[in-house]
């Protein structure tokens, strides 16, 4: 803390002149103490870091339920599912019932690769690939958030109308009042319907 105290009698000035260059002198001072002190927060504020979303490992079982459009019948599907990464860098496993692999996907910058018993293919995003794997465009950029109970730092959301713990964004309906239980449901109501519903092993979840 810095006092701004009286002069010492010794060092007073003793014509008006003085006292009015003191007076001076130390407003002057005192307005480049605050200058420097509000430029010295103004840079500490704009240099601190945001700390991205950190990646996750989960596993559980997803099922899928696609509403009938148009000519197009209704379908349902589910797996198990092992996830690793983010958005930006990760895996994702499909597993059948008993445990064999359908299905795995990677993408990393500048590459989506999928292979299947069937084969691989090379997508150029996520979403191209959800389309090919699950026959609708889900949001796989977004799961690692979505999976952690919050939403995907890379697109605006709001919370759910209500009392209902969740938030809606990419055209999603994401209701989390059950996300302690690991459960998860999404809705896009957008033709056709699409709903998304997830169980997480609880002992699964973490860093990768």
């Amino acid at each position: 803390m810095i006092f701004l105290g009286a002069v010492p009698a010794a060092a007073q000035p003793r014509g008006r002149a003085d006292l009015a260059a003191a007076r001076a002198a130390r407003r002057t001072a005192l307005a480049h103490l605050i200058a420097c002190t509000a430029a010295a927060l103004a840079a500490g504020c704009a240099q601190a870091p945001v700390a991205p979303a950190p990646a996750l490992a989960a596993a559980g079982r997803m099922s899928l339920r696609i509403e009938a459009h148009g000519d197009r019948p209704a379908q349902s599907q589910s797996a198990s599912f092992e996830w690793r990464g983010d958005g930006e860098r990760g895996e994702l496993a499909l597993l059948s019932p008993l445990g064999t692999q359908l299905a795995q996907a990677r993408w990393g910058p500048g590459e989506v690769r999928l292979v299947t018993p069937e084969g691989a293919a090379r997508f150029d995003t996520l979403e191209a690939l959800a389309e090919h794997t699950f026959g609708e465009r889900l949001p796989l950029q977004a799961w690692a958030d979505w999976l952690a109970g919050r939403p995907w730092s890379g697109a605006a959301s709001a919370p759910l109308e209500g009392a209902t713990p969740g938030f809606e964004q990419l055209g999603w309906r994401v209701d989390l009042s059950r996300h302690g239980d690991g459960r998860i449901d999404a809705r896009r109501p957008a033709p056709p319907a699409v709903t998304m519903r997830i169980v997480l092993d609880l002992g699964s979840r973490g860093p990768p």
